[in-house]
């Protein structure tokens, strides 16, 4: 089976797919666009993925887009290859229920620092006419930038943001201790900790880690997930934003609540 990956390394929904990927054993090729170069944009990735974001996988002459959907393909085909979906269909659906929730409340807040802190100075950079056309060419996060606009969000939408990531903090922490852990659901792995992986990774890049100081089981969840064979293949140097934006390191740990 040959797999294609249209993928960027900073990206979140990206680094779910890699990571699967990886975790399966499955050799594939990572075609690497460049978002702020527009990559997602040509016409020869439209139709691909027409909702103009990443990542999209092609299996053969398959094509399969969004990140959830794609782990699900790949557990559809690879279902005895290190499996990350549980038998049970009972369990299969509380989990599914968990993703939505990270994909509704954390996955969704942590674009809003991300965005803020390292891709406004490339917003800002463009003319008023440049910004408006990256936002209409966007169908999945035209309503998102033309909130945002070429100032940032305001203090309000931080705000709100960061509550959202608390909320999601809580949730993982009592899904954590309710299972018994060291995974979400318990002794195995899951989707749901790929599906929320991204966002905690960021969080810590981003110096927002202090923001689970209350919460051992998390801090131990990220040493755990960080610690198993296919993260460091998923992030691989460049994945970071502070990789990515060197400065980030330092504005952040400034302005991070002591």
């Amino acid at each position: 089976m040959a797999f294609t990956l249209y993928s960027a390394p900073q990206s979140t929904c990206s680094q779910r797919v890699r990571y699967t990927l990886h975790a399966k054993g499955t050799a594939f090729v990572e075609k690497k666009l460049d978002l702020f170069a527009g990559d997602q944009l040509k016409p020869e990735y439209l139709t691909i993925n027409p909702n103009g974001v990443v990542p999209a996988l092609v299996h053969d002459r398959a094509t399969v887009i969004d990140s959830t959907v794609i782990m699900e393909y790949l557990e559809d085909i690879l279902p005895d290859t290190a499996p990350l979906r549980p038998k049970d269909p009972i369990e299969a659906a509380r989990m599914r229920a968990m993703i939505r929730f990270i994909d509704e409340v954390p996955s969704s807040a942590i674009r809003v620092p991300s965005y803020n802190l390292a891709f406004l100075p490339h917003f800002q950079a463009m003319t008023e006419s440049e910004f408006q056309a990256l936002a209409d060419s966007k169908p999945l996060r035209r309503e998102f930038l033309m909130k945002m606009g070429q100032t940032g969000f305001p203090k309000a939408d931080m705000d709100e943001a960061l509550g959202r990531l608390q909320r999601g903090l809580d949730r993982m922490n009592q899904w954590i201790g309710e299972s018994g852990g060291p995974w979400v659901m318990g002794a195995n792995m899951t989707f749901a900790d790929i599906a929320v992986m991204p966002v905690i990774v960021r969080m810590a890049d981003i110096n927002l880690d202090h923001m689970w100081t209350d919460k051992p089981l998390v801090a131990a969840w990220l040493e755990a997930i960080r610690a198993t064979s296919p993260f460091r293949p998923t992030y691989y140097h460049g994945s970071l934003l502070t990789e990515k934006y060197p400065h980030l390191a330092k504005a952040d740990k400034e302005a991070a609540p002591t």
